[in-house]
């Protein structure tokens, strides 16, 4: 199956319907927003991973606005949490199954008990990997181990960005799961830890605006500091594009 996608900064964003990531093979699911777009111009490992996602979801208002900016690209956003609650309801259609790698046990216990209330036919596994920077190789194996001997239709990665998406690149081909998902905060929206902006935030496209009021001392930087940056990327860019698109012909200009 041809996959939809649209090109925004180099980047492949998915384009296409929700359903139809579920109708690929072994598929790695990343999101990109425009913190994560900043992050990635500073760490190389980390835009590669991006780079090599199978679908790159506009997790981002700002993703969408900025597509439409430089080039008219038409793209919807896909959140994390709109990919989660999908995954969990087909996986519950078929009697399918998930792990959650990341978090506290305390919220996967959480997420776990939910995800009996709510889909009681999806079999689910989790494990809290130990919070540190970086991983030792003996991590990386018992990670590994804990997803394979659940062995997953999904795995869900919460480990916060660009943590989750380096890890899973550097072990996806030791990992016996379909679809990977790094979905980050959506741990905590779906266990209650974090409320989640209600739907009349997203759908004028101020969630992250709603995340902010509800915690600004962790999130100011991410949205204003990494905001300027963001808009910095996007100015100079379109700079170019200008510049190139009205460039006078210079065979014209020597006749």
């Amino acid at each position: 199956m041809e996959t939809v996608n649209s090109e925004f900064l180099g980047y492949s964003m998915y384009n296409g319907k929700l359903m139809d990531i579920l109708l690929k093979g072994k598929t790695i699911v990343n999101t990109l927003n425009q913190y994560s777009f900043c992050l990635a111009e500073e760490d190389k490992n980390f835009k590669n991973a991006l780079l090599q996602s199978d679908v790159l979801l506009p997790d981002g208002i700002s993703i969408v606005l900025s597509a439409k900016f430089l080039s008219g690209s038409e793209i919807h956003k896909i959140a994390g949490a709109d990919l989660h609650e999908f995954i969990l309801k087909y996986l519950n259609s078929v009697y399918g199954s998930c792990f959650y790698l990341g978090s506290k046990n305390e919220t996967l216990e959480v997420i776990k008990s939910k995800i009996v209330e709510k889909f009681p036919n999806v079999n689910c596994g989790s494990y809290s990997p130990p919070f540190k920077d970086s991983f030792t190789e003996e991590d990386n194996d018992l990670m590994v181990q804990k997803i394979n001997e659940f062995n997953p239709d999904v795995l869900f990665v919460g480990m916060t960005a660009p943590k989750q998406e380096k890890w899973v690149h550097q072990n996806k081909d030791r990992i016996q799961a379909t679809y990977i998902c790094s979905i980050g905060a959506v741990f905590d929206y779906f266990s209650g830890t974090i409320e989640r902006p209600n739907d009349v935030w997203v759908k004028y496209g101020l969630e992250w605006l709603g995340r902010f009021m509800k915690e600004p001392k962790r999130l100011w930087k991410r949205y204003f500091l990494y905001g300027l940056i963001y808009v910095k990327y996007i100015s100079l860019n379109k700079f170019v594009r200008s510049f190139k698109l009205f460039k006078p012909d210079t065979h014209v200009a020597n006749t």
